[in-house]
């Protein structure tokens, strides 16, 4: 507890903005035109990630971005396999500096499917909306130059929130205190990654190969929403994650559910019994050992998530529903290891609906961790829980042979996946993190144990020695990884201050 008091009240900490803060809000304010329309350029650019052409497209207009805002030795990291997504790293050296922070966001995002927006909405072709178009405002056209931008206004396009939002406020931080000549308190190092919603899966050929380059006392990860109350938060952690996926085996053929039901095993009815085995009414998942290596949480990260204000009832009305899965609040339940089920699938449904017995299905699981877990550990009490129900387990489509030998049938594809990582919410670099967030603030951040989404981050601890906290700036009802994806205005220029703040910052 005493630990924790000396956290709170550390003499880093200034509530309230600085002058320094304000200087950059205004120069904000005298450039948001040309500053949003160079943003919507850049939500322009197609960016999922195995899309080859596109994504490299989005590298080299960043890259060529930061060189016009003056930051030194900008280069495309490529990855030994050269033809997967680059990295863009950039440098500012401050004489007399003593720290260095790296800057992180992802300019990557999730595939799109444009026939799923709302009309008017295409995903590469950024709309301007007077509110939350979920809460029934209206597409507006752009402003003229010589008008103001309401910052409850936002802009509706893949990326802008997840995580184009993260790379432009960071960039558009550093260029801000250049233009005001404000030098910065740190030396800042920039790296934006293009392959984070594709697992970051060559992010650690990147960081062997630039290992002395990308060396920093700590690394600012911008990714993620705000707190559901609106108030800004600093997140000392980030949940693992892997997936599964999981075919069950009818019929070689669909068959009529007339002459063939109440005999031909369905599928589709099997899953659902397998999956419902999977946890019980409670929300707890029934799989065994799947909680056993879980890390206890220290006293400091309990009485955080004690500190954390109340957001279930207001999510429960927003999000239209009554109870929650499992008790516990929000966040106490994010410090838990998950079993979600991201997909289901056998046969058709609506007008696709037809009279049959399914040949298979399948569903798509996903497994969030947390400290202590492993992920191919936690991938494994699965598939032993599915052997348990009496499955033969395969990782191909079965044989006749096969099938002939064994009632029940499952095929297992595993995905890659990586761990949990936390930073001690104690970590000296942490709290000046923290106080320079504080100082761009009219009030104090929520301070969050872990983060509910999943980040590689515990490759930066393995291969750079080096612990990372996380900033978050989208708003929290941001739709990221789905339809309608949008950014609110004053979370850029929140983030913008706050990233601003950071570089400010001197031990």
């Amino acid at each position: 507890m005493r630990t924790f008091i000396l956290f709170l009240w550390s003499p880093f900490f200034v509530f309230g903005q600085s002058e320094p803060v304000l200087q950059v809000r205004n120069f904000r304010k005298a450039n948001e035109h040309t500053m949003l329309s160079t943003y919507v350029d850049f939500l322009r650019i197609p960016n999922v990630a195995d899309d080859m052409p596109n994504i490299k497209k989005n590298a080299i207009w960043i890259s060529d971005y930061m060189k016009s805002k003056g930051i030194s030795n900008v280069q495309l990291l490529h990855p030994k396999t050269s033809d997967k997504p680059p990295a863009v790293y950039g440098e500012v050296m401050v004489p007399g500096a003593t720290q260095t922070v790296v800057f992180y966001a992802h300019y990557d995002g999730q595939p799109v499917d444009s026939t799923k927006w709302s009309a008017g909405l295409h995903p590469f072709k950024p709309r301007l909306a007077n509110g939350s178009l979920a809460n029934g405002a209206q597409l507006i056209d752009w402003p003229q130059a010589s008008s103001v931008f309401n910052p409850e206004w936002r802009i509706y396009a893949r990326g802008s929130a997840d995580d184009k939002a993260g790379v432009y406020t960071i960039i558009n931080a550093y260029a801000a205190l250049a233009a005001l000549h404000i030098s910065p308190g740190i030396n800042i190092k920039f790296f934006f990654e293009g392959e984070e919603e594709a697992g970051s899966t060559h992010l650690d050929e990147i960081f062997d190969q630039n290992n002395a380059l990308l060396n920093a006392d700590i690394w600012v990860i911008s990714d993620g929403p705000v707190h559901q109350s609106g108030r800004k938060q600093v997140v000392f952690g980030v949940r693992g994650d892997t997936h599964l996926e999981l075919t069950v085996f009818g019929p070689k053929r669909p068959l009529h559910s007339g002459h063939y039901g109440n005999w031909a095993p369905n599928p589709a009815m099997e899953m659902a019994h397998l999956l419902a085995s999977m946890k019980n009414n409670k929300g707890e998942v029934t799989i065994k050992g799947f909680y056993d290596d879980v890390l206890p949480l220290s006293q400091a990260e309990k009485n955080a998530l004690s500190s954390i204000p109340p957001v279930e009832e207001q999510l429960k009305k927003e999000l239209g529903i009554k109870n929650a899965e499992r008790m516990g609040t929000l966040n106490e339940n994010l410090n838990r290891p998950s079993l979600n089920i991201n997909g289901f699938q056998s046969a058709g449904v609506g007008k696709q609906s037809a009279n049959v017995i399914p040949t298979k299905a399948i569903a798509s699981i996903d497994l969030r961790l947390v400290a202590g877990n492993d992920w191919k550990r936690q991938q494994q009490k699965v598939i032993d829980h599915i052997k348990a129900q009496g499955y033969h387990v395969t990782d191909a489509d079965p044989t006749d042979t096969e099938r002939a030998l064994y009632d029940k049938i499952c095929m297992v594809k595993r995905a890659d996946g990586y761990n949990a990582q936390k930073t001690p919410m104690n970590n000296p670099m942490a709290q000046q993190i923290v106080a320079a967030v504080a100082a761009a603030l009219p009030q104090k951040p929520v301070l969050l144990p872990t983060l509910g989404g999943s980040l590689p981050l515990f490759i930066f601890e393995q291969m750079l020695n080096t612990k990372p906290v996380t900033v978050p700036i989208a708003n929290h009802d941001n739709n990221q990884h789905a339809e309608n994806e949008n950014i609110r205005i004053q979370n850029l220029w929140d983030g913008l201050e706050m990233f601003a703040s950071i570089m400010m910052m001197k031990k």
